[in-house]
């Protein structure tokens, strides 16, 4: 089995950088922002909503479902996602602190 060089980093880098590997694209950006504007989880076709074809929608869906941040029940005919609760707290606790971390002022005597 190959060792992977991503593996010699802390958890907390790798949980960011699978966030953020699932947020890398315009598309599921904005299902999740779709699914955020709504109160209850969005059953029927979320492609409706979006410049996609049903099959990249369900592509990217299962990304982010893989990633934590989408939950949903596929039980034909019906399929509802909506965002997970934990969702949240995993980019609280994973992404954010490196964006924070990004966002501080550069040393003043730096190139």
């Amino acid at each position: 089995m190959a060792h992977s060089k991503s593996t010699d980093f802390p958890e907390r880098l790798q949980l960011a950088a699978e966030l953020f590997k699932a947020l890398a694209h315009p598309a599921r950006l904005a299902i999740l922002e779709l699914l955020a504007a709504r109160t209850s989880c969005v059953c029927g076709d979320i492609a409706l909503e979006l410049p996609l074809a049903q099959s990249t929608v369900s592509q990217h869906l299962a990304v982010l479902k893989e990633a934590g941040l989408v939950q949903g029940e596929v039980e034909p005919p019906r399929i509802c996602y909506c965002l997970s609760p934990s969702g949240a707290q995993l980019i609280r606790e994973n992404a954010l602190p490196v964006l924070d971390a990004l966002a501080r002022p550069a040393t003043p005597d730096c190139c």
